[in-house]
């Protein structure tokens, strides 16, 4: 191309009709290598930022997979929470039926005054050694006051609460009927021999059915021991319930590089994040495969 560059300024007469379209062939050329350096250098900017892209896209579908398996988890572990709370509640009510079968045997038993009062009595020390659970439950149900999970406990207090009095106003008509019991047996001692005798069988008959009394009362302290047990458990399940919402809280306001803005124990409000940070995941997620990349620039 120099030479022939060259060859027309030795001779201007000559190359003056071939000269303008070499020169142009040339700057076409230079343009045309230009326009391919373009092309190559657009197509290396679009592979990169394809693979970019493809790299990112896989990212996000692992994060979506491990945040469904996290989902599924949480969900299996509310169900299975909510099982357990049922399971409680119809235990609860077995319970309470059958303390009604017993107050109504309790209603035809019939009782000595000093034997009712030594079981008032023993009642009585049984009452002021269970205060301090007693208080620990007010205590907890305090710290939590936004929680009431456990009505259970509560319907239990309150059948306990049922039967004391009912065994007060059952002491006091076996006291009446003490006292009426004592007066016939004392006309019929005077009147003959086979009333009295047959009296005392029946004295012996009641004192067998203070007897079962005894041990249905010792039945019930058995029952409030599992009662503060089942107490104990539910107050432990509910400090795991909410040691997990604060942990999914915890990774949600990570993930966002956000400082976590809710009280620690505002438990349904971080559940509440935890929710809404998985509904806009998942609605960018069901996004991003709508979006097409930009054509090349020619």
């Amino acid at each position: 191309m120099m030479g022939v560059a060259s060859g027309s300024w030795k001779t201007p007469q000559q190359n003056a009709d071939h000269f303008p379209p070499v020169l142009h062939l040339l700057e076409k050329r230079e343009e045309l290598a230009d326009a391919d350096r373009g092309l190559r250098t657009q197509k290396e900017v679009f592979q990169t930022t394809m693979a970019a892209l493809k790299q990112r896209r896989e990212e996000l579908e692992k994060k979506e997979q491990e945040l469904k398996g996290s989902f599924v988890r949480f969900d299996k572990f509310l169900q299975d929470a909510e099982a357990r709370r049922s399971s409680a509640l119809r235990r609860a009510a077995e319970e309470r039926h059958r303390v009604g079968r017993q107050e109504a045997q309790a209603l035809r038993l019939r009782a000595q005054l000093e034997e009712l009062q030594r079981e008032r009595a023993r009642l009585q020390r049984q009452l002021v050694r269970l205060e301090p659970c007693a208080r620990l439950l007010r205590q907890v149900l305090e710290q939590l006051p936004e929680f009431q999970e456990v009505p259970e406990m509560v319907a239990r207090f309150d059948a306990l609460a049922d039967t004391r009095a009912e065994l007060r106003l059952t002491e006091r008509q076996r006291l009446g009927e003490l006292e009426k019991a004592r007066a016939r047996l004392q006309r019929l001692r005077d009147t003959w021999q086979d009333e009295l005798l047959r009296q005392g069988q029946r004295r012996a008959q009641l004192l067998e059915r203070l007897e079962a009394a005894r041990e249905r009362t010792l039945h019930w302290e058995s029952k409030w021991v599992q009662i503060q047990n089942t107490a104990a458990e539910k107050t432990l399940l509910l400090g795991r319930t909410r040691m997990s919402a604060l942990n999914l809280f915890q990774l949600v306001c990570q993930h966002q590089r956000q400082p976590p803005a809710l009280d620690i124990e505002d438990t349904e409000g971080q559940l509440e994040q935890v929710k809404q940070f998985i509904l806009d995941l998942s609605a960018m997620l069901a996004s991003l495969p709508q979006a097409q990349p930009a054509a090349p620039a020619p």
